[in-house]
């Protein structure tokens, strides 16, 4: 037979699942293997991967042999509909790709396409006013069901795609039922009504819909029955009122509303009773929100700070009750103000007004205050002729009119505060909300609006975002890709929606929409639409146009910035800007929500904001301007950090530097805490320079940034950071062939690992180094690096090596007249000293290293050689002295904020006490060192407990080690 003459096959799924090929009916199998069919069927010739077949028929316990089982259904499937195909060159009808399968059917052939194409042509004849061709449509629509649908199929997807086709027949009903009523064919509709009114007592719109039939029938008892048993059904089981609408139709049809006569026809969708336009003399009350999201989540914090408004002003309303709902464009400031403006609805029985302001609309063709006043008096039912022709007249009217009503007006996409002014009511008890992308100042200045400023959703909201559009089985199923698409999608609402839908759409798994996103990290690709009020990109670029061309420039160039946030200072050297001119541009972009402020000064992007600003940066800026700026940015940070290190650590080994780019001015610092706390603030911008600077070719500054921070790094104990940025600078040195920098970065990586107890590799590292400076002759280096040896000897516990290179260290330290370097080696001398049992050489030579370190103003070794002071005094039983040396050592920790010193001191501290017989003075101070610890999740963090389980009484982990110092240190 050829392909001509065989019958196509004709599916069904509108109903239980079935198969015809002419007129004979094929054997589709066991449940299961049926519900392979239905599930490729639903694709609409997409592919479906094998988890995603295997998860819809099995759920959450798939057989251990689930793909050879699978892998048999389809086999088996294929036999029956592809029976004597691929001989003539007949296309087969599964076909397998990639991990998965695909169902290739003819157009018309499945029933649920052609019910679809009915309802969707019957809309466009509804659009077109052709009401009976549209009902013909529908009713044939409807005539294809043949029941349940995809009926007697197990699985989780197909108890899910049942609830949805069976909405979508119920939907189909009431739009038939509904163009009845506007026909006039009330009689006919009622019946069909009172029987789907029944069968779902919760669905609004079948009761608007019977009492307008009833009342127009006639029968306006019967009406009005039919409202009390749907608002008895709601109030009893759901505790909610009836909607806006319904109510309101009820009480038209009370009043026998002469708009609702049989010769009033007209039934818009969104509202079953609409009325011919009333005289101004006549009360009427708008409802013009918009549907509430169905699926809206989250945002339980900003719900709370808004409803507060209105119970503030219970008792003492104010003329108006203002709120401003402020973010950057997708964060779902609308989708909120909708939300709430529907949830409080009941409390303004006069009216709900909305309007889009367009304000930032693409085409800049915003809506005025003109054309808004104009629409809200005809929403009110004022004849044209009867309105002012000047603008502060038609205000005056507006006003007027609203008097002594309590109305709510959402406001939304506002551009600024002149274009929402006139539209403020005077009235008590109403309430305005307002949307923009902009901080409208003005209006929570004169008028006392009260900001509300969204940012992007927790964690959990987002997570509760996707799921309640996706099902929350399918997140519990891939959640290692549901939290990589959050990620993705920097939990921005309008991200997750794209990206819901298009899974929902697709029915691809979510791994492969993790995969996509992950590709195209860096651009708003995968958040493209063809509808732009849903482009990310195009949403975005509203915002970005509506700014300065001096604060576009600036935003662009901050998307070459790779910390999570940003100075004004920092912000004015990427841009080569004074940094009052920076700071105004700032302010800018942040009132335009293109810029967060989220501590004072400092500023930080959204992550698909910083897409957008790369985007735009290649797109608009040369290589030559992109480049400048990073420099002065890489060198701003690198000048600063070497000004902070010089009041940190002033007696510490420089580090050479570069020329300033011009229009690049470095902080400078005026104490140790200022030039600490900067550390500390910029660090993960400081961390991110190195690895920038490394990655655009800038070798020198990616080598010297990590050598001005070491001292704040040890400091701090931010050893994952030490080692992360000596290792990258290594690195970067190596391949510039820069020995300078790579010997010295070996150095430097060396005391991280000494600080990390990886005492193998640094040593290895320091013995590079020597011989590197023997070739370079390097006298001063070399004593560095002999005398960090012997610190690393000294913590792997080979106490001869340490004494021996610590002697020699120190000797060389004293020819050159370097007290710093050896008040430090006198220092780690004395440690080793101790810890070998001999205290009185240990004792002098700690007390000849106070009186160096105490000579130079040196309290950082100061505290270190007073710690280890204190070690030896409490291996001598003298509890007193041991005491009065912790107590001067925690003293010269907290001046020199180094907080892993200060918690071993403290730790120390508490074991004099307990061995003098305090215990509850070891329990402060050792509950004092623990909060050090975990703050820092420092490796001694369990010691500290193990001394506190052992005053409780409880068994402890490992023993402390009480003959160790902990307290040496190393130089730079």
């Amino acid at each position: 037979m050829n392909t001509s003459q065989r019958p196509s096959i004709r599916y069904a799924v509108l109903g239980p699942i079935r198969a015809w090929q002419g007129e004979a009916e094929l054997d589709l199998g066991s449940p299961q293997q049926r519900s392979v069919l239905a599930v490729l069927l639903l694709r609409h010739g997409h592919p479906v991967t094998a988890g995603e077949l295997i998860d819809a028929v099995w759920g959450e316990s798939p057989p251990s042999a689930a793909l050879s089982v699978l892998r048999t259904y389809v086999s088996r499937l294929r036999k029956v509909l592809d029976a004597d195909r691929g001989a003539d060159g007949a296309p087969q009808v599964i076909v397998s790709v990639t991990d998965g399968y695909v169902a290739h059917v003819p157009e018309g052939a499945l029933d649920l396409a052609a019910f679809e194409q009915r309802v969707a042509e019957a809309g466009k004849r509804q659009a077109a006013g052709e009401l009976s061709a549209a009902t013909d449509l529908l009713r044939d629509a409807l005539d294809s069901w043949e029941g349940v649908p995809l009926a007697g199929l197990p699985g989780p997807l197909a108890e899910t795609e049942r609830s949805r086709l069976i909405e979508k027949r119920l939907s189909t009903l009431e739009a038939l039922v509904d163009i009845d009523v506007q026909l006039g064919r009330h009689r006919e509709a009622i019946a069909q009504l009172t029987a789907l009114s029944a069968e779902h007592p919760l669905r609004e719109r079948l009761c608007q819909l019977l009492m307008l039939a009833l009342y127009r029938s006639g029968r306006q008892a019967e009406a009005l029955a039919a409202y009390r048993r749907t608002r008895s059904i709601l109030v009893e089981e759901l505790g909610i009122e009836p909607s806006a609408p319904l109510r309101t139709l009820h009480d038209r049809i009370l009043a026998a509303d002469e708009s609702l006569d049989p010769a009033s026809l007209s039934l818009p969708a969104d509202f079953p009773a609409d009325a011919a336009p009333q005289p101004a003399t006549q009360e009427f009350r708008p409802a013009q929100l918009p549907a509430d999201l169905p699926t809206f989540t989250g945002r339980a914090v900003e719900l709370d700070h808004v409803r507060a408004l209105l119970r503030e002003a219970e008792g003492h309303p104010p003329a108006v009750v203002i709120s401003t709902i402020g973010g950057m464009a997708g964060i779902g400031k609308t989708a909120l103000a909708v939300h709430w403006a529907h949830s409080v609805a009941d409390r303004f029985p006069d009216g709900q007004f909305f309007i889009n302001l367009r304000g930032f609309d693409p085409t800049g063709s915003s809506v005025t205050p003109q054309e808004v006043v104009r629409i809200f008096l005809d929403a009110l039912g004022v004849p044209a002729q009867r309105i002012p022709a000047g603008f502060d007249a038609q205000v005056g009217l507006y006003r007027s009119l609203l008097a002594h009503r309590r109305v709510l007006i959402l406001l939304d996409n506002a551009r600024d505060t002149e274009q929402v002014r006139p539209l403020l009511p005077g009235s008590p008890g109403c309430l305005v909300i307002v949307t923009s992308r902009n901080r409208l100042t003005g209006l929570i200045a004169k008028d006392g609006a009260r900001p509300l400023t969204l940012h992007q959703l927790t964690r959990e909201e987002a997570h509760e975002f996707l799921a309640r559009r996706l099902g929350a089985g399918r997140l519990a199923a891939e959640p290692q890709a549901a939290a990589e698409i959050l990620t993705c999608c920097a939990r921005l609402p309008l991200a997750l929606a794209m990206v819901a839908a298009r899974a929902a759409e697709t029915g691809f798994a979510l791994g492969s929409i993790a995969d996509e996103l992950r590709e195209s990290h860096g651009s708003l690709d995968a958040f493209a639409s063809d509808d732009s009020d849903l482009d990310v990109r195009a949403v975005f670029s509203w915002s970005y146009e509506a700014v300065s061309a001096a604060a576009a420039r600036l935003f662009c160039l901050l998307g070459l910035h790779s910390g999570p946030d940003i100075s004004a200072h920092a912000a004015a050297a990427l841009g080569g800007l004074p940094l009052r001119e920076a700071r105004c541009l700032l302010t800018e972009l942040t009132r335009a929500h293109l810029l967060t402020e989220h501590f004072p000064g400092r500023y930080a992007l959204h992550d698909l904001l910083r897409a957008y600003a790369t985007e735009r940066l290649l797109a608009e800026r040369q290589t030559k301007e992109r480049d400048q700026a990073v420099e002065r940015l890489l060198s701003w940070y690198l000048h600063t950090a070497e000004a902070a290190y010089q009041v940190i650590t002033p007696h510490r080994q420089p580090v050479p530097l570069e020329p300033l780019p011009p229009d690049c001015q470095p902080l400078a610092f005026t104490s140790y805490d200022q030039a600490l706390d900067w550390c500390e603030t910029e660090r993960p911008g400081l961390v991110a320079a190195v690895h920038q600077a490394a990655a655009a070719g800038l070798p020198g500054i990616a080598w010297r940034l990590p050598a001005a921070l070491w001292g704040f790094f040890y400091l701090r104990s931010h050893v994952h950071d030490w080692l992360d940025t000596t290792g990258t600078a290594v690195t970067a040195a190596r391949r510039a062939r820069d020995l300078l920098g790579e010997v010295r970065m070996l150095a430097e990586r060396a005391n991280a690992l000494r600080v990390a107890e990886r005492y193998d590799e640094c040593v290895n590292d320091l013995f590079q180094v020597l011989a590197w400076y023997r070739k370079l002759g390097d006298s001063e280096a070399m004593s560095t690096a002999l005398g960090n040896l012997g610190d690393a000897y000294l913590h792997l516990g080979r106490l001869d090596k340490a004494v021996e290179y610590t002697r020699r260290a120190l000797a060389r330290d004293r020819l050159r007249g370097d007290a710093w370097g050896e008040g430090i080696l006198l220092a780690n001398l004395g440690d080793a000293y101790q810890r070998l049992g001999r205290f009185d050489e240990a004792i002098g030579s700690l007390e000849e290293a106070l009186t160096v370190l105490r000579g130079i103003g040196d309290r950082w070794v100061e505290g270190v050689a007073l710690d280890i002071l204190g070690t030896v005094h409490h291996r001598l039983d003298r509890h007193d002295e041991a005491a009065a040396y912790c107590d001067q050592a925690l003293e010269a920790h907290r001046e020199s904020g180094n907080r892993e010193a200060e918690g071993r001191a403290l730790t120390r501290r508490g074991d004099v006490h307990l061995a003098a017989g305090e215990p509850k003075a070891a329990r402060a101070s050792w509950e004092q060192a623990l909060v050090i610890f975990e703050k820092f999740d420092h490796r001694e963090t369990q010691e500290v407990r193990d001394r506190l389980r052992r005053l409780d009484g409880l068994p402890p982990g490992a023993p402390p080690d009480s003959a160790s110092g902990g307290t040496a240190t190393a130089r730079a």
